[in-house]
């Protein structure tokens, strides 16, 4: 039935709408209520949108009018009412001449533009993983750090491809003229072959749930990074402590700021700003990278296998930027351009390749085995250039943010505006600030939030922007064929197996860090007792210097070891000496002593267990009290 209270031109237009989802329901002869409920869905949606665009209201329609076709024609005008038969099959939904254009019907008050797109999409996808490219090819060596990361790119680049191409193919079919990635999923599972039906509402929530997760999680990631580059500025300058945790809580004001930008649109200039000041740190790091390289040769060309979950885990979850595809395609002015050999997709996501692999090769040629897990950690720390690094970086983070909040508060949002019938853009602008208020109190209440965030990334990640899109795909194109060969199961399925191995080199990367915190948080416990005196020393460099002592006790032990088992046994005397002697391992500035206690001395072994416990202890904090003076410059991590 045609809705009331629409213009003619209105009404035609939402009986499109309904005859296109009731012929994709019947195109696998399933005419069942519960086969077209999914694609009912969108037609609710799009008739309300026509309705909210609707200017010119028109008096309530009459009797006769409510059975009438909509198909233009003017009642109060025309002496007849003509009638105009027009069959419709499958072809009508694709596009042809006089077939549906999405395109065309889609209304954006602010749309952007190419350019605008290509903006968004380099700054989603040049974050703070780029840092880690120069460690990501420590562990796979040059050469196959190129080879591998060139293969990654192809298939992040390409999923995300056939997702945007689906999407196309789903919004001739449904008469829809824009969707969500949820959407995409569960119109593809809804309209696709029988068995696909059931799982349409599962596949639908399972998206909304791992891609407001994962971008909720990384902004409280976002603001952990920005507080802490922001931290060692001051810090290094000022020479007086604070809690990391007053650094973040400062953000709270200027990130609530930055989320009330409305729109996509009026977002660009933003982005721009932040690859600018991305790109500025960048080349401060470039230059220090290319000064006195060494050879090419002096590196090696591949590591050991084993590096390769590492690498894989670095590169994917850096480069992924899934859930920003559909949302910038949305919003385009001219959604056929992100497609194409040439097209917006291909043209950002080349730029990013290119840029990644340029930073991660220099940085390794540059600093090999030195390498560390951030590159600006490499970088002299006593120069002014690398603070400005860690500055612009910081900023351009900040600004980073706004788009990565944009999922969550479409997300957040489409699921509860169908509640509200009033003051809209009040309760929109409440959820940002509610939504901005929990990625930093999650922040400040666990600083430390990162390894678990990494685990939840790979899961979601490499579910959502590897899996996912192949499995749509094949059940979009399920009716049409899959190609010569069957071309479309074989690549999609290599699809799904890169997308399991990363799911599972990622998961065990963040379960290698988020042990390594434990033991590091249980080492803290450990040192605390002996501690208790050093106010003002830095929690973080008690347990930090700790750690470095036993591993360089550790290592006396060892070479201590090594020397006697490589002495030959010289009878009595040889044997004798070992037993009457127990060496002591103890630091003093980073030194190494031994002190020799004879057994003979008459001291008892309880006596000796005391004694040895107190010279560890009062060495401890001269060491600990020392490095904290020297500053936090080699051991305090950075963000």
């Amino acid at each position: 039935m045609i809705p009331i209270l629409l213009s003619p031109s209105r009404r035609e237009k939402v009986a499109s709408v309904e005859a296109g989802v009731v012929t994709s329901a019947l195109r696998y002869g399933e005419t069942g209520e519960s086969n077209i409920a999914p694609a009912a869905r969108f037609t609710n949606k799009r008739v309300k949108e026509i309705r909210r665009e609707d200017k010119n209201r028109l008096p309530p329609a009459t009797e006769m009018e409510l059975f009438l076709p909509g198909d233009g024609s003017d009642v109060n005008n025309s002496s007849k009412y003509k009638v105009s038969l027009k069959p419709r099959d499958q072809e009508d939904n694709l596009m042809g001449p006089g077939s549906y254009d999405p395109f065309k019907n889609r209304a954006l008050g602010h749309a952007t533009t190419d350019c605008d797109t290509v903006t968004h999409l380099l700054k989603a996808s040049l974050g703070t993983g780029i840092l880690a490219m120069p460690i990501a090819f420590k562990f796979s060596g040059l050469s196959v750090g190129i080879a591998a990361t060139l293969l990654v790119a192809v298939v992040c680049t390409h999923c995300s491809y056939i997702l945007v191409k689906c999407a196309h193919h789903l919004y001739y079919t449904t008469r829809v003229s824009s969707m969500s990635f949820a959407d995409v999923g569960e119109v593809a599972f809804a309209n696709g072959p029988t068995f696909a039906h059931k799982y349409s509402k599962f596949i639908r929530l399972t998206i909304l749930v791992s891609l407001f997760a994962t971008y909720f999680g990384t902004c409280s990631v976002y603001t952990v990074i920005i507080g802490n580059n922001f931290q060692q500025v001051i810090e290094h300058y000022s020479q007086f402590p604070l809690d990391q945790r007053i650094y973040i809580a400062a953000l709270l004001i200027p990130l609530i700021l930055l989320s009330w930008v409305p729109n996509l649109k009026y977002l660009a200039p933003v982005s721009m700003i932040a690859n600018v000041f991305m790109g500025l740190g960048l080349g401060i790091t470039v230059y220090y990278l290319v000064q006195e390289l060494p050879d090419v040769s002096s590196r090696p060309q591949y590591a050991p296998i084993i590096g390769m979950p590492q690498f894989m885990s670095i590169v994917i979850f850096a480069m992924e930027a899934i859930g920003v595809v559909m949302p910038l395609e949305n919003h385009m002015k001219t959604p056929r351009h992100f497609l194409g050999l040439c097209g917006v997709l291909n043209q950002g996501m080349s730029g990013v390749t290119l840029i990644y692999i340029m930073l991660g090769f220099l940085g390794y040629l540059k600093y090999g085995d030195e390498t560390m897990g951030s590159i600006t950690l490499n970088l002299p720390q006593e120069e002014i250039a690398a603070q400005i690094v860690k500055v612009l970086i910081g900023l351009a983070v900040f600004c980073t943010y706004g788009l990565q909040f944009f999922v969550c508060l479409e997300i957040a949002w489409n699921g509860i505006k169908e509640r509200f019938s009033n003051k809209l853009v009040i309760r929109e602008y409440f959820l940002r600030t509610l939504l901005v208020t929990l990625t930093v109190a999650l922040a400040v209440s666990v600083p430390t939030i990162s390894p678990f965030i990494g685990l939840i990334g790979s899961l979601c990640f490499s579910t959502l922007g590897l899996i996912i899109p192949a499995f749509i795909e094949m059940i979009t194109f399920w009716e049409e064929g899959f190609g010569t060969g069957y071309y479309r199961i074989w690549k999609n399925v290599l699809v799904i197996v890169f997308g399991v191995m990363a799911l599972l080199f990622g998961s065990y990367t963040s379960i290698l860090d988020i042990n390594k915190l434990r033991q590091v948080s249980m080492l803290g416990r450990v040192t605390h007792r002996s501690t208790q005196d050093l106010s003002g020393v830095e929690p973080k460099l008690l347990v930090l210097s700790h750690l470095a002592q036993v591993t360089r006790v550790v290592e006396h032990i060892r070479l201590h070891s090594a020397d006697e088992s490589s002495k030959p046994a010289d009878g009595n005397t040889q044997t004798n000496t070992h037993k009457n002697n127990t060496f002591i391992c103890s630091c003093d500035n980073g030194k190494q002593t031994q002190q020799g206690i004879n057994k003979d001395t008459g001291i008892t072994g309880e006596q000796r267990k005391i004694q040895k416990g107190h010279e560890q202890t009062n060495k401890h904090k001269e060491l600990t009290k020392t490095q904290a003076q020297q500053g936090n410059k080699q051991i305090n991590p950075t963000g």
